[in-house]
């Protein structure tokens, strides 16, 4: 029997930080991306789609992400083409590029007899976005907590849990793009030292409840003093949305990523409510906008389509 030429893989979204878990904290969501990779004669990498903005640099990310597995893994490079189709919006919050990266990934990994298991991938995926909180989520599902060397900030380990379909997760995007590459710079070197004792203390009780998987105890539970007082400021609309979210229902709000999409998380049966207000926010900005009412995806990167 032939070995396959084609694989498919869907990588889901996913958000990051969630409040104070800042470069740690990432949630797999049911919105994903379909990557379809074919092995092609020679050494080329080339986009065989037809989306005519197809961006340059999502070619160059692909090239990039090749060369760093069959460097990890060891093996002598071979051409492919791939493709790319799905729901998760760039440069909104949501993990697009990872789930681009770690779809090449893996479908390059399944082409090679799959070398390298599933937390190999995480760490190369993180290797190539600098952080590991989405990629740990896309990868292995779930809610997850991403460890990273204290000296070189590379990654190590990744502990996961499973999140109940009780809780929905309501996104709502911004007709805004924000690069995680650019956001990050804004970020201040130093905080005061209360502000980050107060955003570590609702970063363990977050995981806590994630462990436990009692959500309602998520009400007034995020606290962040680290990342969002200064990237919320500059999302019009977005303080008001998670504002109105919480008065609609939900548990809790946060900043998704580095934005410019904001989720709220809380009970199914608030979750229409929860987004029709949040978008109503952004609207008295005069900002449009699209909600996403979602759950958890527990399963994370999965082969074949």
């Amino acid at each position: 029997m032939s070995k396959p030429r084609t694989f498919k893989i869907r990588v889901p979204a996913s958000t990051s930080n969630c409040g104070p878990g800042f470069d740690t904290l990432g949630i797999a969501l049911n919105l994903y991306n379909h990557l379809t990779l074919t092995l092609a004669d020679g050494g080329a990498v080339e986009y065989a789609g037809d989306l005519p903005d197809f961006h340059p640099s999502a070619l160059q990310m692909v090239r990039k992400a090749a060369e760093t597995f069959f460097n990890k893994a060891g093996i002598a490079p071979f051409g492919f083409t791939f493709d790319v189709e799905g729901d998760v919006p760039r440069a909104r919050g949501l993990g697009s590029s990872v789930t681009l990266r770690a779809g090449i990934l893996a479908g390059l990994n399944a082409a090679a007899g799959e070398p390298m298991t599933r937390k190999q991938l995480v760490s190369l995926v993180s290797l190539l976005e600098g952080h590991p909180d989405n990629a740990a989520a896309a990868v292995l599902g779930g809610f997850c907590v991403a460890r990273t060397c204290p000296d070189t900030g590379r990654f190590l380990d990744a502990l996961r849990f499973d999140v109940g379909s009780d809780l929905s997760f309501v996104v709502v995007s911004p007709d805004k793009e924000v690069l995680t590459a650019t956001s990050r710079t804004s970020l201040p070197l130093q905080l005061p030292f209360f502000d980050v004792v107060k955003s570590l203390n609702s970063l363990a009780y977050i995981v806590s409840v994630f462990a436990v998987g009692d959500y309602e105890r998520l009400r007034h539970g995020v606290t962040d003093f680290l990342h969002q007082p200064t990237r919320v400021p500059g999302i019009n609309g977005a303080r008001e949305a998670i504002a109105a979210g919480l008065d609609s229902g939900a548990y809790t709000g946060w900043l998704s990523g580095s934005g410019s999409s904001v989720l709220c998380a809380g009970p199914a049966e608030t979750a229409k409510a929860v987004g029709e207000a949040m978008a109503g926010a952004f609207a008295e900005w005069d900002t449009e906008s699209r909600v996403y009412l979602l759950k958890a995806d527990n399963e994370g990167l999965h082969l074949g389509g």
